[in-house]
Order: structure tokens, then sequence, then C-alpha cells
């Protein structure tokens, strides 16, 4: 049996966690109250007004003033934002503000990848970055991002996140005609306070399970794969950056692009990108595409034969490239809705070549790990090689992340005796 250390730490939701959004009445008859109190109120009780909300709030956001101008303009235009003082339209704009505690429901699902920075370091130390995905009021699902270490010996510690969040600055200039839009951080904003928070129509209810990698060749980038949700219908996206400062983000297009969990190749194969998907809800499927964002091509890559991925399987991230072949992550699905993760290989010239898959699953949830806000569920985007070993970070039943290190030569020597 194949050996997992579970390493002694968690990350839990902080239902402290919170950003400001843009309070949207959608009627004029719900805003034109509010606007008549506040033109009317006089100097006196507009700066005791103010300074109250100030008090109770300032020290909550970095931002607030500017959040405060930004949703006036929502609500004001033409001579009713030039007739107003500073100081009035600062506190219209506080009344159509309200905070959103974006992990109060759950934290989960976590990918990783190696930092972009990786100087300053002692020897044998790596810094990493968690994407992770936060559910708040009504299950709307954002990334948030943690920032952490691990020593070659194993010794994880993870950087303090700030209680408020950063949802940046967003360019919608193509949203109309392209469905993609932008993000931007100021540099002095903590990795741990950005958040990107639904903004298309596409992902009103929600931006899930992102899944990170580093892409090492012409893009030279990092990217993600994520399942947007409007209440109704999912859409694959895309998310590119270099430096987790900006964001852009498109929708997936092309006949392959359906269905959830998609996870990019870390390189290209013989001149074409690559993606694990999961068309059809169940099998694990491959697909292949010249257009990073437009896939049409797809097969079938392994199917459920055994009792503890029958119902579905798919992928748990991108794979990472060994001698002996690309070494996939996977989750399945067997009784009582149960979540477990398992490894394949696949051929690294034909990566539609399956060379081995365990017979039984790498990790499944412990007694500890099974309740919470989907119980029996261990699930993960992503993994990441280190000094000889793959850690994992994992959720558990959707609610807490934890971490878990195994030795790639153990999993390799596994899946090459492997009776696939």
């Amino acid at each position: 049996m194949i050996q997992v250390r579970r390493l002694p730490l968690t990350l839990k939701a902080n239902p402290k966690r919170r950003i400001l959004k843009h309070l949207n009445f959608g009627s004029e008859e719900r805003i034109l109250p509010v606007k008549e109190y506040v033109a009317g109120l006089s100097a006196d009780a507009l700066k005791q007004e103010y300074d109250s909300v100030l008090a109770l709030f300032k020290g909550r956001h970095p931002q607030l003033l500017d959040a405060f101008s930004k949703n006036s303009l929502q609500v004001l235009s033409g001579d009713n934002a030039t007739s107003l003082s500073e100081t009035a339209r600062i506190l219209m704009g506080a009344y159509f503000t309200h905070e959103y505690t974006i992990e109060s429901a759950a934290l989960f699902n976590p990918s990783i990848v190696p930092h972009p920075i990786q100087d300053q370091l002692s020897e044998g130390k790596t810094r990493f970055i968690l994407s992770l995905r936060a559910t708040g009021e009504g299950h709307i699902s954002s990334i948030a991002f943690q920032e952490g270490y691990i020593s070659k010996g194993g010794e994880i510690s993870l950087t303090e996140r700030p209680d408020y969040g950063d949802t940046g600055t967003i360019n919608a200039d193509n949203l109309t005609h392209s469905g993609s839009y932008s993000v931007q951080f100021d540099a002095a904003s903590p990795l741990g306070s950005r958040v990107l928070f639904p903004f298309a129509p596409a992902e009103c209810n929600g931006m899930e399970d992102a899944r990170f990698v580093y892409f090492q060749e012409d893009v030279g980038t990092y990217l993600s794969t994520y399942t947007a949700y409007n209440g109704r219908a999912i859409h694959p996206c895309l998310i590119q950056t270099d430096n987790f400062l900006q964001f852009t983000i498109t929708p997936l297009q092309g006949i392959a692009a359906s269905d959830k969990g998609m996870a990019i190749f870390p390189e290209k194969i013989r001149g074409s990108y690559f993606m694990v998907g999961r068309q059809g809800g169940r099998h694990l499927t491959l697909m292949q595409s010249d257009n990073l964002h437009v896939w049409n091509q797809f097969q079938i890559l392994q199917e459920p034969k055994r009792g503890w991925e029958m119902l579905q399987m798919g992928n748990c991230g991108s794979p990472i490239k060994t001698a002996e072949g690309w070494l996939l992550l996977t989750h399945a699905v067997g009784p009582m809705r149960r979540y477990v993760l398992s490894m394949t290989l696949l051929d690294l010239e034909d990566p539609s070549r399956v060379i081995g898959s365990l017979e039984t699953p790498i990790m499944e949830p412990q007694e500890e790990e099974r309740e919470g806000y989907v119980p029996n569920v261990l699930y993960t985007c992503g993994m990441m090689a280190v000094e000889g070993n793959i850690l994992i970070p994992y959720a558990m039943s959707d609610s807490a992340i934890g971490f878990a290190m195994v030795s790639q030569k153990e999993i390799l020597t596994a899946l090459l005796s492997s009776k696939f």
C-alpha cells in the first residue's frame, strides 16, 4: 500500500473575510427615497451620519471611501452628482454598498502552483500559491488565494490572510463582444486579500473549482480553468496571469468546451495543447487543440471499472511530468456519493495511452474528514512536485483544507506495475 502522510496543518474557512459589493436594488422606486433623504440633510446632520458610518466601517476596509465613491456613481448621474457635496456623495455610496463574507459557508477545492517569486528563501524551501474555492451567502463561489511555504523536510507554513478582501479593478471593454474581461490588483495588496469575484453574467452564481498550472512554453504564464455558473447552466472559462496581479478571463469555445473539471497540461505535446476533461459527466476524457481558447476534439481516456469509481471519475488538476510519463491525480465517486482520490499514468508522447491506474484509491476520507458542508468527500484541484515527493492540498467534505505528502517514486512504482 502506498504510504500517504497527512500533515498536521488545516486551513479553515474564516467567516470574517469580507469584501465590499454594490447593493443593487434595481428599481428607481427603491433608490429615489434615499437620494432625496441624503440631498435634504442639513450640513450638521450630513456630517454626523458620515462620521458615524466611517467610525463603524473604515477600520474594516482599507479602500472603503473608494468603494463608496464608485458605488455612488451607480445611482447618481449628471446634475445629481455635481450638485451634491463630496461628503453627500460618499454617504450616498454607503447606502448602496454592503459587506459580503466570501467564505462564510465553505472553503474548499484548492489548487497549488509554485509562486512566481522564489528568491530570498532558505535552501530547499519553496514558496507556493493556493487557489481556494470560497463560498458565501447564496452558495456563490469566488476564487481566493493563500501564500505558503514548504521546506525540504515537508513542513508547511501559511501566511496570514487579512480579514478584508480586495476585488481589484475590472476592465470589461470586451465583455459584450467576447465575454472576456480583466482584473487588475494593486501591487501593494497582499496576495491573500485578492479575490476573483463573479462579474460576468455567465458566472453570476459562482466561479467554481479553479485548476491553476504554470504553463512553461510559448505562453510562459499561469493558466487556470474554472466553471462559470449562472444559476442554470455551466460553462468552462480560462484565466491567464503572469504575476497574480493582473488576470485575463475568457470563456472557452468549441464543442468540447462542456461539462466541468478541465485541467490543462503544463506544456504542448507535438505542437498541440492538451487538457483532461469529462464530457458526458462520467468518463475521464482527453482534449486536444491548436488554439488555447477553442476546443473541439476529445476522446475517452479512462472509464470507471471498479466499484469505488463506478458513478463517475474526473481529474484533480493538471498532470505532473515525470520521466516515466504524465502523472495525473484523479477523483472517483462510488456508493453513497463518496469521493476518493487515485492516480493514473499517461504516456509522455501520446497522453491518450494509459500506462497504469491504481487498483485502490490513494486517499479516502478518514472518519474525522467525513463531516461537513458536503459529507464523505475528499477532493482537490491540484498537486505539486516537491523534492521527490508530491504535495496534495485537499478539501475535507467541502469544509476545510488539509495537506498530504506522498513519495513520487512509490506512486510511479505502483502505477508501472498495475494491471490496467
